[in-house]
């Protein structure tokens, strides 16, 4: 199939890989921000098979796993306490909240539904007018512009009983914490390639700029890595700082035009908290003013108390790239996909679930 054998060819492999070791000269630590990407290098064994002296380290590119503790706590409240039909995507409903998760509110009896759309979700708040029905949006901006259409249909429909409960999240704002954060050992960025498609790639030049670190926007697939890997070595070796697109084949320059108004009209930029991280200055959506009724956090006022987190979990500072998975003492103890303590181990884009089902836990310890 075009666009994907290719990119799994095993000569291309071979090609890329033995210009990364004839091309790197010293030790360097590059971020891979997106989770897809980590699933990808570590399923495909692409980790062992560079040279030492590249250091992949696993970004905070994961939406479910940096949504905070306190929003599952809300939907989890929202479903048992307020009789509303929660629906989510599969990969948010075992992540752990202070009590509980939505899966096991919803084995109690709570009316959780998993769903593959945000449409869906609309669909079953018309089909359902006696009840409210919230959908956890969930995600980066790759997945906002459904998320937003999701709101629009349901304005047109004149759905009273449809809401978002949004936790949406910015890639570039979140690369600039990792970057001023105090203990930063990242040198270079593979930026994720999927927002790119969306967003476009005039917010990642001025990172490049400013922090003189090379972003080089890449794909998902083994030689879409490997081939974005030895671009950023290459800079990195020649002392070079400056933004390359890789994936040029499915991301554009400016972007989708379309899915960013879709955004626009619904969504505006604000503050967010990431979960393991903190409060990160303009890295999120919150729903518009002219939409309020279709915003869960404030149609159903709920004050949910701010619960700590996990003591014995370094989600964090694998978020952060500052430890791996196996660096965690509960790894693959206390912490497996079936008893989590962070959303890093049960999340499909979690560098904590990549290691444990692809690395192997004795592996990778």
């Amino acid at each position: 199939m075009k666009y994907l054998s290719e990119f799994r060819d095993p000569e291309a492999v071979e090609k890329y890989l033995n210009e990364i070791h004839k091309t790197v000269t010293q030790p360097w630590t590059i971020m891979e921000v997106c989770g897809g990407q980590t699933h990808s290098l570590v399923k495909n064994g692409i980790l062992s098979l560079l040279p030492d002296k590249v250091r992949m380290v696993h970004g905070p590119g994961c939406p479910v796993c940096v949504t905070p503790l306190n929003l599952i706590d809300k939907a989890v409240f929202l479903a048992e306490e307020k009789d509303v039909i929660v629906c989510t995507f599969g990969d948010m409903i075992r992540v752990p909240g202070s009590k509980k998760s939505l899966l096991q509110a919803k084995a109690e009896g709570a009316d959780i539904r998993i769903l593959y759309s945000p449409l869906e979700a609309v669909k079953i708040a018309k089909e359902n007018p006696d009840r409210q029905v919230v959908f956890f949006a969930v995600g980066f901006e790759t997945t906002a512009p459904a998320n937003a259409l999701s709101v629009i249909h349901a304005f047109r429909e004149k759905l009273d009983n449809y809401s978002i409960l949004a936790s949406h999240v910015l890639v570039p704002p979140a690369m600039e914490a990792v970057i001023n954060d105090e203990e930063n050992i990242i040198q270079a960025f593979l930026a994720a390639g999927h927002v790119c498609t969306i967003m476009g790639l005039d917010e990642y030049y001025p990172i490049a700029e400013q922090y003189e670190i090379p972003v080089v926007v890449t794909g998902f697939e083994p030689v879409d890595l490997l081939q974005g890997i030895l671009m950023t070595v290459k800079q990195l070796e020649a002392g070079e700082a400056k933004l390359e697109n890789q994936y040029a084949r499915v991301v554009k320059p400016k972007g989708n035009p379309a899915a960013q108004n879709m955004i626009q009209q619904v969504f505006e930029i604000a503050d967010r908290e990431w979960r393991g991280i903190g409060t990160i200055p303009i890295s999120g959506y919150q729903v518009k003013e002219a939409f309020a009724e279709y915003d869960a956090t404030r149609k159903f006022s709920v004050n949910i108390k701010k619960a700590p987190e996990c003591a014995d979990c370094i989600a964090g500072q694998v978020l952060k790239g500052l430890k791996k998975p196996f660096e965690c003492s509960q790894f693959g103890k206390a912490c497996t996909p079936q008893n989590p303590l962070g959303a890093p181990m049960v999340s499909s884009e979690g560098a904590c679930a990549a290691y444990y089902h692809y690395a192997g836990v004795a592996d990778a310890t």
